[in-house]
């Protein structure tokens, strides 16, 4: 865990199986050259994960898990992902976002020039919220390739695994261009948006994805 940094470089790291591999909360980072790995099979082994963190970049690294390759969670702000090769695991999440009250707002997420070989492959997910209403705004997923994965492109703003709905995330201003591979199921990109709190300005340009079960 990197706790409390600012205006840090960590980098050059190998992290063997660990339960959950990294954990970041506040301040401004560069990580690269990271290498993360845990076994598919193994619960709760997200790669790296941020929350309430502004400006982090993280460049050039292998992630194999077997949960998020990277997950982004409430009051991430201004994160860049670039060159990141996700192998088995769920993927690069926004979220999940609305599981606790009083979250903090996700905004401007960039995720470019990634190569996923997971069963999710870029994905928003959000769930129950009961008091408090968070926006997600500004997320960008960009030079995307996907190996054999069974859902590419997935945004679910249902995302219920205890059934107690009550959608509470406002989802705009989300860009997918130039993602192009494979797809394991016929279905490569879902978008499962609420009709309380509906999905705004979803932008798709340049997709590319073939079946290839």
């Amino acid at each position: 865990m990197f706790d409390f940094l600012t205006k840090s470089i960590v980098r050059g790291v190998t992290s063997w199986a660990a339960r959950i591999s990294m954990s970041m909360l506040w301040g401004q980072r560069y990580l690269r050259h990271f290498t993360i790995i845990a076994p598919g099979h193994s619960v709760n082994t997200d790669g790296i994960h941020i929350g309430r963190s502004k400006r982090i970049n993280i460049i050039d690294s292998d992630i194999i898990t077997g949960d998020d390759c990277i997950s982004i969670g409430d009051g991430s702000q201004q994160i860049r992902i670039t060159k990141v090769r996700c192998g088995q695991g769920h993927g690069i999440s926004v979220g999940s976002l609305g599981k606790c009250e009083k979250e903090d707002h996700v905004v401007g997420i960039f995720v470019r020039n990634c190569t996923i070989s997971t069963d999710n492959g870029v994905r928003i997910k959000t769930w129950l919220c009961i008091t408090w209403t968070i926006n997600s705004t500004d997320v960008n997923f960009e030079d995307i390739i996907m190996k054999n994965v069974d859902n590419p492109i997935l945004i679910d703003q249902v995302y219920c695994p205890w059934n107690q709905c009550n959608p509470k995330v406002k989802i705009n201003n989300v860009s997918l261009k130039n993602i192009k591979g494979t797809s394991t199921t016929p279905i490569a990109l879902r978008l499962n948006c609420s009709s309380i709190v509906p999905c705004e300005k979803v932008e798709l340009a340049n997709i590319n994805l073939k079946y290839i079960g």
